[in-house]
């Protein structure tokens, strides 16, 4: 409480000084309290209106492909795809996270990712068929048990790695193919493959990839502080040039590479017998955690909560029980 003009405050979220009923932030004068309220609304708002974005080009899919506009849709999920990447970076980079945007984010990938690309799936290849149905249906739901495995495994958020074929990856290389099937090159090289069966196969195969534990790398981080980081936004910028000039014919080739590299890795290792250099499960980034290469973690037993025994009726607690009641314990065998 201030007790006169003369006393300042510093307020606890953003360092501004209060002096004499107003807000002063270093030397000029700060919005007022309703603005900035306002514009706090607005940053917490920003997240989620990216995820509704992601929703409306994943409905928008859907309709488009239920009239037969299918290279369409197919590029409508492509861009639900770069706004569902964008709504998790606003909100960690605004410190905007919330659990309501974590499970909105959950629903609209499951629409965007799932249910539309299954309606292309199904509208080119599987509508002939009574039952060929089912094959949507299990695609759509390896999508949502992804979903909640993720949220449930690694908080919604992965730093490192996913564990499993990330949703809207399996949804673009679904929606991508139709339009790299209609490129001069599909149709004077693989036109003559049977490719009902061979999408049938690889939409359950996605499904499977989906709800496994393979680990799948995140979007790099890209800097210029070391050679290394530049090579790799050197490469990005080559590979973006590509994408942005011939779309149709790059898109669906540079998705199935990445579906199928850290597969391959996989299978190599363990046909050689050897272990990965990390633990595929351990999603933590270099030096983000206490257990490391195997180390056994350390376990501060003084901060521990503990127990006070209980002595039998008619028995003194010994001087051993008395130690461990303070938090000194004896060194027991094992890790």
């Amino acid at each position: 409480m201030i007790r006169n003009r003369s006393e300042a405050k510093v307020s606890e979220g953003d360092g501004s000084e209060v002096r004499g009923g107003e807000e002063r932030r270093g030397v000029g004068a700060s919005r007022p309290r309703s603005e900035r309220s306002h514009l706090q609304r607005g940053i917490i708002i920003l997240p989620s209106a990216f995820t509704l974005a992601s929703l409306f080009f994943g409905i928008w899919s859907i309709i488009a492909a239920l009239r037969g506009d299918l290279a369409f849709a197919g590029w409508f999920i492509v861009i639900a795809a770069a706004l569902d990447m964008l709504d998790g970076r606003i909100a960690r980079f605004t410190r905007t996270g919330s659990t309501f945007g974590a499970e909105l984010d959950s629903i609209v990938d499951g629409i965007s990712f799932g249910v539309a690309p299954a309606v292309i799936i199904y509208h080119l290849y599987l509508a002939d068929a009574n039952w060929s149905w089912v094959v949507a249906y299990l695609y759509v739901g390896g999508t949502v048990l992804r979903l909640a495995r993720f949220n449930v495994e690694q908080g919604g958020h992965a730093k490192v790695h996913f564990h499993g074929l990330p949703s809207p990856t399996a949804g673009m290389v679904l929606a991508t193919f139709y339009p790299f099937s209609q490129t001069p090159f599909f149709v004077q090289h693989l036109a003559h493959l049977p490719w009902p069966m061979i999408m049938t196969g690889f939409t359950l195969f996605v499904a499977a990839l989906m709800v496994s534990h393979i680990p799948y790398p995140v979007f790099p981080k890209f800097g210029i502080r070391s050679g290394r980081e530049l090579l790799k936004l050197g490469a990005f910028g080559a590979l973006l040039t590509v994408v942005l000039i011939a779309p149709s014919i790059s898109v669906f080739p540079l998705l199935v590479a990445y579906i199928i590299w850290p597969l391959l890795k996989a299978v190599f290792l363990g046909l050689l017998e050897r272990l990965p250099e990390r633990d595929p499960l351990l999603d933590v980034e270099d030096g983000g955690s206490e257990q490391v290469a195997g180390e056994a973690r350390a376990i501060e037993y003084e901060n521990m909560p503990t127990a006070r025994a209980r002595p039998a009726p008619g028995r003194e607690p010994s001087p051993g029980a008395n130690l461990r009641l303070r938090g000194h314990h004896a060194p027991s065998e094992g890790p």
